[in-house]
């Protein structure tokens, strides 16, 4: 057993984490539980099509405003200390961060330009959201920039390889899965429609899945316990909207394809 705690302490580098980032690290993997059983157990986060659920339905942002706000700490927060801590870390911690950096620059400044949606966010959401950017931000950057001290034998592997080609992988699909969402309607077209094309051939929810297979490779990538606390956390986030959604398509077409699972190709 104690072999075991003491390689899970060098694969995960923790023991070069100050105690603050290890806390904050384990916190992700309590509040993904507590997510992950509320959702499973039927109640809609109140954004997007369920923000009609939302605690305070006079308080909300429009949609572009709150998605760059509220993604924005985690591309400035890594992004400061890339410029400011010059000298201090190495390429391949730069190389860990930029990874990180160049997803939250697609998601805090394109794709809220791009997006279509006109459904206002919920005040709560957005706070919630900035909240966990900010911290996702302060601890992705600290740690991969600065405190782990990566060694080039070790990291440059057959793994890291891995964990690229899932990170781009899954940036593809999701990014390609959202160009086909925002896509679906006509410009002055309403409601829902089903999706058809790309991955969607095989999942409901191929944004999310995209999105957690890019966290998984960002864990391979960067072998850290914040890392995997936040691929963690993701897969316990929107794992369970994915089968809301994928109800909600059952329910809503009669036409919906019954051979589509809802995250997992073949599987969920």
């Amino acid at each position: 057993m104690e072999n075991i705690k003491k390689t899970i302490i060098y694969l995960l580098k923790i023991d070069t984490l100050p105690n603050w980032i290890k806390y904050i690290s384990y916190s992700y993997f309590i509040f993904g539980a507590v997510t992950s059983i509320i959702l499973i157990y039927g109640v809609k986060a109140t954004y997007g099509r369920y923000n009609k659920n939302s605690l305070f339905k006079t308080l909300s942002l429009n949609p572009k405003v709150a998605w760059m706000l509220q993604e924005m700490p985690s591309f400035l927060i890594p992004c400061y200390l890339i410029f400011t801590r010059i000298g201090e870390y190495n390429l391949y911690n730069l190389f860990v961060t930029s990874l990180f950096v160049i997803h939250y620059f697609h998601r805090s400044i394109i794709y809220p330009m791009l997006m279509k949606s006109k459904n206002p966010v919920p005040i709560e959401i957005f706070l919630s959201a900035f909240t966990f950017c900010t911290f996702n931000g302060i601890i992705q950057g600290f740690s991969h920039l600065l405190y782990i001290n990566y060694n080039y034998e070790n990291t440059l592997t057959f793994s890291t390889l891995v964990g690229i080609v899932l990170y781009l992988s899954g940036m593809f699909i999701n990014i390609e899965a959202d160009h086909i969402l925002r896509n679906l309607r006509k410009k002055d077209e309403t409601g829902y429609k089903i999706p058809i094309g790309g991955a969607f051939k095989y999942i409901t929810c191929p944004n999310y899945f995209g999105e957690i297979v890019e966290w998984i490779g960002f864990f391979i990538v960067g072998k850290s316990l914040p890392s995997l606390a936040f691929a963690c956390f993701t897969i316990a986030n929107i794992g369970p909207r994915a089968l809301q959604h994928h109800q909600w398509y059952l329910q809503k077409f009669d036409d919906y394809p019954k051979n589509r699972k809802a995250l997992i190709p073949f599987f969920l």
